[in-house]
């Protein structure tokens, strides 16, 4: 019969073995973790712009392809880095932790931002990174402009935990699909974001449905964090869209 520390002994050995296999293993496979997260990123913003054909496989390929310029902007709209050249997912742009650049925001302090260029037949888009907070936890995505710095060629959003069949549908192209076409400034160039509407946006203004789109029925509280989060960020780039406007 084996004695109680025995017994002890040889748990505490077998958690230390397990402790240090599951170390090694974390180590080893972080490397392929980032990377994954890195294509995923490249993924929703290619897909922001509408470029076709994005897989896995392909996705850094196709990034380094349409992206044709990454840049780094401050509070004040000035471009403090602008990357052409070299594998685009090394750049400042594109490693910028927005959840920290817009918590400085928020404090008051200096922040930085990215954006980039994607162009495709000659034609350019602006891509705008977005960070906010849903029901459950953090919501993201980013916002595609026209050159008009005012039209929305596209978007993605994406979640850690809103609830399936309710928040979470910030993700279906159903709700993504709304916001093509639609305006971040009116007619008089003032900033209006895009609004998600609880009601519809029926409920609005004829002249003011143009910045909005329908809220996701009984995902209210998401669809006030996306909201709030496209007014917020979209604020944050004011700077820049209007010394390039």
């Amino acid at each position: 019969m084996y004695t109680n520390g025995y017994i002890f002994r040889y748990a505490a050995i077998m958690v230390i073995i397990a402790a240090a296999v599951l170390s090694t293993a974390a180590m080893l496979l972080k490397p392929y973790q980032e990377k994954n997260v890195a294509i995923e990123k490249m993924g929703g913003i290619l897909a922001s712009a509408k470029i076709d054909g994005i897989e896995t496989e392909n996705t850094i390929e196709m990034f380094n392809k349409y992206v044709v310029e990454e840049m780094v902007v401050d509070q004040d709209g000035n471009v403090v880095e602008s990357f052409k050249d070299g594998a685009k997912e090394t750049a400042k742009a594109f490693n910028l932790n927005m959840k920290t650049e817009l918590y400085k925001r928020s404090k008051g302090e200096n922040y930085e931002l990215p954006i980039y260029i994607i162009e495709k037949d000659g034609v350019k888009t602006y891509v705008f990174p977005l960070r906010g907070t849903g029901l459950w936890g953090p919501i993201w995505g980013n916002m595609a402009l026209a050159d008009d710095f005012k039209t929305v060629r596209g978007v993605t959003f994406d979640h850690k935990g809103e609830t399936p069949g309710l928040g979470a549908e910030i993700t279906t192209e159903a709700f993504k699909a709304q916001f093509e076409g639609k305006t971040i400034f009116d007619d008089k160039g003032k900033f209006t974001s895009i609004k998600v509407v609880k009601g519809g946006v029926r409920t609005l203004a004829a002249d003011q449905q143009i910045h909005g789109v329908d809220a996701i029925s009984g995902g209210t509280i998401t669809s006030h964090g996306v909201d709030d989060m496209l007014k917020n960020v979209l604020e944050s780039y004011l700077p820049y869209i209007k010394k390039e406007k």
